[in-house]
């Protein structure tokens, strides 16, 4: 999962970063509404875990914004301490998908993490581009019929072009879900995969699905079906 913490106590989203990323996930932080609102506007998380107390911007208004104002319908979970009915109400009302208060479990909280990210993609088991298609329960990898080898690597950066697809993938994100918060000084590393990956994924095939967007990062899609 590709998950944005907005959440102003560093310690608390280093917790919940550190649990995430040991789960698979890439993470993303922002410690105001404001830094939120913009990351969530820019990227294409999975999820958000989103606190409500917030400097700048608070958690409601970011959220009442993000689908409003912005038309984002990513996944909220809303992470508080204010516990009484009328607060979770409130949450829901300005669009959040689930509520949970402190103190809280880790493990509990990742759980319902990826219950949302399943509702919104319709509990699907197949990531589709084209006739590209990826079998996430086998890791099977298909297009025009004709399995592909990928290796680990290459597997990860297809699942995050097609979650994304058509949408543009921020080269520093790619590098993330490779290297984590370590990534090579030169970009010629992330090119080496890159390259291999287009090279079995596209080059036996007619139309190519994989573009490199020039200084921003890569997309994955077939303009000629858009």
């Amino acid at each position: 999962m590709y998950i944005l913490i907005v959440e102003d106590n560093d310690d608390l989203a280093a917790n919940i970063g550190e649990y995430c990323e040991e789960q698979g996930d890439i993470v993303d932080y922002a410690g105001d509404g404001l830094t939120g609102l913009h990351l969530a506007a820019v990227n294409n998380y999975d999820v958000l875990v989103l606190d409500l107390s917030l400097p700048g911007l608070d958690g409601l208004s970011l959220c009442e914004r993000l689908r409003l104002d912005a038309g984002n319908n990513v996944p909220i979970l809303m992470l508080t301490a204010r516990d009484t009915l009328r607060d979770r109400l409130t949450g829901f009302e300005t669009g959040a998908d689930d509520y949970l208060t402190k103190p809280f479990s880790l493990q509990e909280l990742h759980m319902r993490l990826k219950a949302l990210v399943r509702r919104a993609a319709g509990a699907t088991d197949h990531l589709v581009v084209s006739d590209l298609i990826f079998d996430l329960r086998t890791l099977i990898v298909r297009r025009g019929g004709r399995r592909l080898t990928l290796t680990p690597t290459g597997m990860r950066m297809l699942e995050l072009l097609m979650r994304a697809s058509p949408a543009v993938v921020r080269t520093a994100t790619v590098e993330r879900a490779i290297w984590g918060d370590d990534p090579p000084d030169s970009e010629a590393a992330l090119r080496g995969h890159i390259h291999q990956l287009r090279g079995i994924i596209d080059k036996p095939f007619p139309t190519k699905l994989l573009k490199t967007v020039h200084g921003i990062g890569y997309r994955l899609a077939d303009d000629d079906a858009l």
